[in-house]
């Protein structure tokens, strides 16, 4: 079967993360997803990465992770034959997503109103830090930045050494997988109604959206929230104990597990402990608890306590490095990771967190290389050789 957004074509006029990381989602549902970039530079994140090599040939391991199974189409948009392409392009497209500042494709002459005239069907989705309005919405925005403003960085760590940033951009990539959502519903409602619309996503907003409980628990009961470090603050014994070799990640959340819990670890006389009597007296008493089992997680390694603890039905885990769980076989077995030879040697890149049943839904091909595909999309617009030659004198391509 085909892939749901088969025949979906989206044109992405995105950079670096939040939107790429968007429209790579599109790309693994099926989209055909024409990446627009800048002459000559292209997107920023073909220059980053942990290889210099690769960055310096535009493949940049950063613009590799969430570019993979797009076409790169080189465009001026700020040239007159650029914007006329673009429309031409908008014109054949089913979504637009961008993620400029606000009134950047205003300016252009580009915003959805203008695109709505050559495509009245076509979905836009702007991605921006804060949103197309309010104070905030000017704002230059980074992962970092939203992470600070949002209270993501003042709930990470614990009190030592709160507030802390999240190991990787959690916000560009919140704020990716909400737009691709909104993308999905704005394409089933142009189906049924014949009618696009222009979609505002903020990754503030996204970020904070995607903070449930933690925000719940401030509007709802009054509770600020404060940085736990490796607790849960839900429940208790329930976050990373040390072992006799590693860290092991526990989550006795209800009563029968922690009984189990209390029988695997040898201290059964802690089931009727009353200070650990039920969910919330334990929630109460976390630390009591906790210094309670430790020495008794300290008899056995990480791999050990996670075996015996499964078996008697107390959720746990080890606590793994990068390196180790995507070389897990369990990764392995489900082809997480696909690999590709691309222009400047072998690509790794991995899919989205949903499978198919009857498909994989990976990408179909490496990341493309600056301007793969702009000839060919040229050629299809109706363009010669000789116009294709005259807009690359202009720099237009």
């Amino acid at each position: 079967m085909a892939l749901p957004l088969h025949g979906v074509r989206v044109l992405d006029v995105t950079n670096v993360l939040a939107g790429p990381f968007c429209s790579y989602q599109l790309v693994l549902l099926g989209a055909e997803v024409i990446k627009i970039e800048q002459p000559e530079n292209g997107d920023l994140a073909r220059r980053l990465g942990a290889d210099p090599k690769a960055g310096a040939e535009l493949m940049g391991a950063t613009f590799v992770a969430v570019n993979a199974g797009k076409q790169s189409v080189t465009l001026n948009l700020k040239a007159p034959e650029g914007k006329e392409i673009f429309k031409k392009l908008a014109a054949i497209s089913h979504v637009v997503v961008e993620n400029f500042r606000p009134g950047v494709m205003a300016r252009l002459g580009l915003d959805h109103p203008e695109l709505a005239k050559v495509n009245p069907r076509l979905v836009y989705c702007a991605i921006s830090g804060f949103g197309q309005d309010g104070p905030l919405a000017m704002r230059p925005a980074y992962d970092q930045v939203i992470q600070g403003i949002s209270g993501v960085m003042n709930v990470t760590g614990d009190s030592q050494s709160a507030p802390l940033r999240v190991g990787y951009p959690v916000c560009d990539t919140t704020g990716g997988i909400t737009a691709a959502m909104a993308i999905c519903a704005a394409l089933v409602g142009a189906q049924v109604t014949g009618q696009g619309r222009r979609i505002d996503v903020s990754m503030l907003e996204s970020t904070l959206a995607a903070m449930g409980w933690v925000v719940s628990n401030y509007l709802n009961a009054g509770v600020e929230p404060i940085p736990m470090g490796n607790e849960n603050f839900t429940a208790a014994p329930s976050g990373a104990f040390r072992t006799a070799d590693g860290l092991l990640n526990i989550a006795a959340n209800e009563d029968a597990q922690y009984k189990s819990l209390c029988e695997v670890i040898g201290r059964p006389e802690l089931k009727t402990d009353v200070r650990f009597e039920d969910r919330e007296t334990r929630r109460q008493n976390r630390l009591a608890i906790n210094q309670e089992i430790a020495p008794e997680l300290m008899k056995r390694s990480a791999a050990e306590w996670e075996r015996v603890l499964i078996e008697a039905g107390v959720p746990a885990g080890c606590v793994l490095s990068v390196p180790e769980i995507l070389s897990h076989k369990h990764l392995s077995g489900r082809a997480f990771v696909s690999e590709f030879e691309g222009v400047a040697g072998k690509q790794k890149v991995t899919r989205g967190g949903f499978l198919f049943s009857e498909d994989e839904a990976s990408p179909a091909g490496p990341a493309p290389a600056l301007s793969e595909h702009t000839e060919a999309w040229l050629g299809r617009l109706g363009y010669d050789a000789e116009k294709i030659r005259s807009l690359r004198e202009k720099r237009v391509i």
